[in-house]
């Protein structure tokens, strides 16, 4: 039995269909009961488990060969990432109580950064997991291409993509979560011992300029990007409703 916790996900559902499509039996760890449903159709065993509720976790680990760990992201953190520690505190207690064989944690690709960021979050997180007895897989995936799902609108109506990866002819590493769903299904069941770090990316690096191309030829029309200048991202991101826009930026100027 896997255990899948972020199955509602676009990873965590890529996961969940390749181990169902090999006759693997799933239990699915939701937040909401009626996003289960669906996967309950499918055959999983759906458990209600909220990430920061200890005991719960603990019963949903239970008797799993495996555990996979995707904790909810947290986009705008209050400073000292306390959303985060609360999720790792219990994912912590409810791993030291059921004792699954293995864990497998999905973390990012910048979780070994040195400066505080966004992704400290996960570089807690794997710290944490590091320290419990058990055999750990961490695996880390590049930027998601999928985020350019939020370039459409722009790209058809301006023609323009305007990006915070920059400059644009800079290739950045780059995977589709689908993909990333699929390789932590051959890696959850594969054997191996101990504690080990799989970094996952896509077949060749991508540059900004390389969407918008995608874009004009799905489109049939120019499409460029266009850099965000940096000293404009504190006043964007706080236009948007971000109270602690610091982290993100960090973030970024950690890819570029």
């Amino acid at each position: 039995m896997y255990a899948i916790t972020g199955i509602t996900g676009k990873a965590g559902g890529a996961l969940a269909q390749t181990l169902l499509a090999a006759g693997q039996p799933v239990r699915g760890v939701v937040r909401d009961e009626k996003k289960g449903e669906a996967w309950a159709s499918q055959g999983c065993e759906v458990v209600l488990a909220e990430m920061e509720d200890a005991p719960a976790l603990t019963e949903a680990f239970s008797g799993a060969t495996a555990v996979f760990i995707l904790p909810p992201p947290e986009f705008d953190p209050e400073p000292g990432y306390p959303e985060a520690r609360a999720v790792i505190d219990s994912v912590v207690k409810a791993l030291t109580a059921a004792k699954p064989p293995k864990v497998l944690c999905l973390s990012t690709i910048g979780a070994d950064a040195i400066r505080d960021n966004l992704l400290s979050q996960r570089t807690m997180l794997e710290a944490a997991l590091r320290a419990l007895p058990l055999q750990l897989a961490i695996l880390r995936p590049a930027w998601f291409i999928d985020n350019v799902a939020w370039d459409v609108a722009s790209a058809r109506e301006t023609g323009v993509i305007h990006s915070f990866l920059q400059p644009t002819d800079k290739a950045f590493a780059m995977v589709a979560a689908e993909d990333v769903g699929r390789a932590a299904a051959e890696l959850i069941q594969a054997d191996w011992t101990g504690a080990g770090v799989v970094e996952l990316e896509g077949p060749r690096r991508l540059t900004p300029n390389d969407l918008a191309d995608a874009f004009a030829s799905a489109m049939g029309k120019p499409v460029r990007a266009e850099p965000v200048p940096r000293d404009s991202w504190e006043g964007l991101f706080r236009s948007q409703g971000m109270r602690n826009p610091g982290p993100r930026m960090r973030m970024l100027d950690g890819f570029n």
